[in-house]
């Protein structure tokens, strides 16, 4: 008779290393800082994420492979201010420090948690992946499907060798951050994707998180100097009152008008197959109180086509179009290095590797 295979959790357990972000403390205990639940992990334990685990007093993290890896363009991240119509490889790992009802990755992030969830990991290294990307013509090279906080330490070590061969380096993030976690990866993440989810606490602590500490990170991100893109995922009955979103378009305005919002439609998936996937009507409802709340730059997506002018970037100084797209593709990139070519204003964004 043959043995039993491995569950999952086994066989991640044996794809971990020594993490770095973490601390040391008395009786075998370690506080882990990958994220803002700082979870206090007693031996033989482990954290919300269920991937970073305490064994006998040193902190194990995933490490060394990958459940997800996909070329995509740099428009479905979404970064609309980021080298327009560049490829980016996406890689991912498994588990998250949120359990969200409607997650589009659940497959992945939930996988320890939900036995439906079944991503296979797949052994691979920083070079391989690298490789993979300059191969395929990427740019960029993307930690997303699972949150990437979680697993720092291993899209760091991809990211060092992706930054010594050129490509700039990005995260999809639930933007659950710490100071260490943001100061760890700062040298090498350019790019930073964050989904504020709702501007409601009681939301968050649904979601398993708090709203507090995810604009908290935000603050951060744009103090340290990464660029930033904001996406709400608008869930008709969740987030889509205009109180709700006049909130987040302010709080955005408080840090900086220039921050792209991406307001971006909801489809029935997961667990959350209740609501109607979000209309079109509601989207341009979103896209607009941002613009009325002062934001230069508010994108409307996932129904390409169908949003009129709420696709393409334009002069916030005289309204010229700068980049007209369709869904994901660019049709038409007239910046000039980063000004607009009719009155040189400074665009912001990172428009050159």
């Amino acid at each position: 008779m043959s043995a039993t295979a491995p569950s999952l959790g086994e066989r991640l357990a044996r794809l971990t290393r020594e993490g770095e972000l973490y601390q040391k403390l008395p009786e075998a205990r370690v506080r882990c800082f990958a994220c803002g639940h700082r979870c206090l992990i007693p031996p033989g334990r482990d954290g919300i994420c269920r991937v970073r685990f305490n064994l006998a007093g040193e902190l194990r993290v995933p490490w060394g492979y990958a459940a997800g890896l996909q070329l995509d363009p740099v428009e479905k991240k979404p970064f609309f201010h980021a080298l327009p119509g560049a490829k980016a490889l996406s890689f991912g790992m498994l588990g998250c420090d949120y359990h969200c009802g409607y997650c589009q990755n659940w497959v992945t992030s939930q996988a320890l948690r939900d036995p439906d969830a079944s991503a296979p990991p797949r052994a691979v290294s920083p070079v391989e992946i690298v490789s993979a990307a300059l191969d395929a013509g990427a740019r960029i090279v993307t930690s997303t499907y699972n949150e990437p906080l979680i697993t720092s330490e291993w899209a760091v070590a991809v990211f060092r060798e992706a930054k010594a061969r050129g490509l700039v380096c990005s995260y999809v993030s639930n933007g659950n951050g710490t100071p260490e976690v943001l100061d760890y990866i700062r040298p090498w993440v350019s790019l930073y994707k964050v989904d504020l989810k709702s501007f409601r606490d009681r939301h968050y602590r649904e979601l398993g998180g708090t709203l507090e500490r995810v604009l908290w990170t935000i603050r951060a991100l744009h103090e340290q100097g990464f660029w930033l893109e904001i996406v709400t995922l608008i869930v008709p009955g969740f987030n889509d009152s205009d109180e709700e979103l006049r909130d987040i378009a302010r709080f955005l305005v408080s840090v900086s008008t220039d921050i792209p919002w991406h307001v971006t439609a909801f489809h029935p998936d997961y667990k959350m197959t209740e609501p109607d996937p979000t209309g079109i009507a509601t989207l341009l409802r979103a896209a607009e109180l941002g613009r009325g709340e002062g934001l230069h730059f508010v994108y409307a997506g996932n129904l390409p086509g169908h949003v009129r002018n709420w696709e393409n970037t334009y002069c916030p100084g005289c309204n010229a179009l700068l980049v007209e797209r369709v869904g994901f593709r660019v049709l038409a990139n007239r910046l000039a290095g980063g000004n607009c070519p009719a009155c040189r204003r400074a665009i912001p964004g990172v428009w050159a590797a």
